[in-house]
């Protein structure tokens, strides 16, 4: 027997407008977060911005809202019935872009690159999604419920394995520039899951006048929201490469003050401070004359590693 949701969106194979466009904002959001990111990694801003507690709710709240969004469009798209082509065609499109954001970040930042981010989230709780589409809605509301609680509830050590990370049980949480297991982002997926479900037909007729404004912003959400995984897998490379372009051009941020507070609390553990002050002033200006000083502030040069930061120590040390 069909629900009054399901009698719904068989009606009409049109998109909703308004998911579009939600999907678009949270786009948007992302793209604020990667920014502030980009412009923290390169020295623009404080280094701890996106440590800090609001930014670091604001980036879950993007996440959440888009798995949210994955969930709801797969009731829009496979509530009837899992049209499996389709779905395939995306999921592939989805996994290979998961699997190219592994390879490039474990070439790029190979000690916090991407084993289980977003994209990987989105691939596979699009299968749970589907392999539970049949069941009502009050039951993935239960089973979001009982993944938030077992978020918490079922930590181990047992689950401090590398294999196990993407359940997100473990204990001791590994480096990763983005980490979306489990548990408790499943949780996430199965409410839009519910909350499609939930609505009525009449719910669904709003939601399609909701986006039919045609206002500029709508429109350009909507677009952005339409191409998702295009605008997502190029929105970071073309921000960095704007802000790298930029620090370049300009020299980057003067960040000398801060060198030298590092350099000074690190040498004063074992000398004098009239000496550590005279060394890190003399590393400063010997990193900045062979260019070295910006790639070691950003994090993409290590002095051990690094015949001629090695040299210009040497010479300070005997200065």
């Amino acid at each position: 027997m069909q629900t009054p949701a399901n009698q719904d969106h068989r009606t009409s194979t049109s998109r909703i407008a308004a998911v579009d466009i939600a999907r678009g904002g949270a786009l948007v959001a992302m793209t604020i977060y990667h920014f502030s990111w980009d412009l923290s990694f390169f020295g623009w801003v404080a280094r701890d911005l996106i440590s800090h507690p609001l930014w670091v709710s604001f980036a879950r709240a993007i996440a959440a809202s888009f798995l949210f969004i994955v969930g709801f469009s797969l009731v829009l798209g496979h509530g009837e019935g899992v049209r499996w082509p389709s779905f395939w065609k995306r999921w592939v499109a989805i996994a290979g872009c998961a699997a190219l954001i592994t390879v490039a970040t474990y070439f790029a930042i190979p000690d916090t690159y991407i084993f289980f981010g977003i994209l990987h989230a989105i691939a596979l709780f699009s299968i749970i999604g589907v392999l539970l589409m049949r069941l009502p809605g009050w039951v993935h509301f239960l089973l979001a419920l009982t993944i938030l609680a077992g978020a918490h509830f079922l930590k181990s050590e047992f689950f401090d394995l590398p294999a196990l990370y993407w359940l997100g049980l473990m204990e001791t949480v590994p480096d990763s520039n983005d980490l979306v297991p489990v548990f408790p982002w499943l949780a996430a997926t199965l409410l839009g899951i519910a909350a499609a479900k939930f609505l009525n037909s009449g719910g669904f007729a709003k939601l399609r006048n909701m986006g039919s404004s045609g206002s500029r912003s709508d429109r350009t959400l909507g677009l952005i929201g339409r191409h998702s995984l295009l605008f997502y897998m190029l929105h970071q490379p073309v921000l960095i490469a704007l802000v790298w372009t930029f620090t370049t051009l300009s020299g980057g941020p003067d960040r000398t003050g801060e060198f030298l507070s590092g350099c000074q609390n690190s040498c004063s553990v074992n000398n004098e401070a009239d000496y550590c002050r005279r060394f890190c002033s003399c590393a400063a200006d010997g990193l900045k004359e062979k260019q070295l000083f910006t790639p070691y502030m950003t994090g993409q040069l290590d002095i051990q590693l690094s015949p001629e930061a090695q040299a210009i120590i040497r010479q300070c040390s005997a200065k």
